[in-house]
């Protein structure tokens, strides 16, 4: 059977109180859990806090975790670190590692975030014999750093981040062959499709591509910004 794409949008979003007991109100949706996937996803998410909202301070023991600021700005902690982030930003938290967000602006902090299990066995590095690579840094703009590979700073599966503008009439295509996808709209229009579905395309809509599907983007008339991630399955899998 032909694994499933899966497509989400931020349109609809809970409210969650006091995340990581901090006062105040989170705007929280689930865009892709781990089951269907052949990788250790634990979660892609979307998040925002308005105006002076926090995402309180908390101990990483079992996930590492990358947040990228999709809009606004603020400060992030990482082990009592403080560091002004704004949107285009990527903040790499390794497992072991503390970390807060603050909102610093006037309007909403949004940003997305993958979350993927901490287990030695998932540090699938080409020399298996050289020190497991183990740290938390921001990135500025991803926009200027080009295409990242996360695992060189925080270990793991994810292999990928990637900041994607293409012009009006612009394409692109994705297979999951060897690797799994999650793409995340940030501006602009167009459509997606597979061998069974179309999509429009604006910003907030995300999908994520299990082994063995493939994904085509078009670019429409003022062209299509996104987010690109990819995980490298693990020997056994997450089904």
């Amino acid at each position: 059977m032909r694994s499933a794409v899966v497509i989400a949008d931020t349109t609809a979003p809970a409210d969650v109180h006091g995340v990581h007991g901090a006062a105040g109100t989170t705007q929280w949706t689930c865009l892709a859990r781990r089951a269907g996937l052949a990788g250790d996803w634990e979660a892609v998410e979307w998040a925002r806090i308005p105006a002076g909202g926090v995402s309180g301070e908390h101990l990483h023991t079992r996930t590492r975790e990358v947040y990228v600021l999709l809009a606004g700005e603020g400060e992030v902690t990482l082990d009592g670190r403080p560091h002004t982030v704004r949107a285009g930003d990527a903040v790499l938290t390794a497992v072991g590692t503390r970390h807060g967000l603050r909102n610093t602006g006037t309007g909403p902090l949004d940003w997305l975030v993958i979350e993927l299990p901490a287990d030695l066995r998932d540090d699938l590095r080409s020399d298996p014999t050289a020190a497991a690579p183990v740290g938390s840094t921001v990135v500025r703009d991803l926009r200027r750093t080009g295409p990242l590979d996360p695992s060189a700073v925080i270990g793991g599966p994810l292999r990928l981040l990637r900041h994607v503008e293409l012009a009006t009439g612009e394409r692109d295509f994705l297979l999951a062959d060897g690797v799994e996808h999650t793409v995340f709209v940030l501006g602009g229009t167009g459509r997606a499709g597979t061998a069974d579905i179309r999509v429009p395309l604006r910003p907030g809509t995300a999908f994520t591509l299990p082994l063995g599907t493939d994904l085509h983007l078009a670019a429409g008339p003022g062209g299509l910004v996104y987010l690109h991630a990819e995980v490298v399955p693990t020997s056994g899998g997450r089904r």
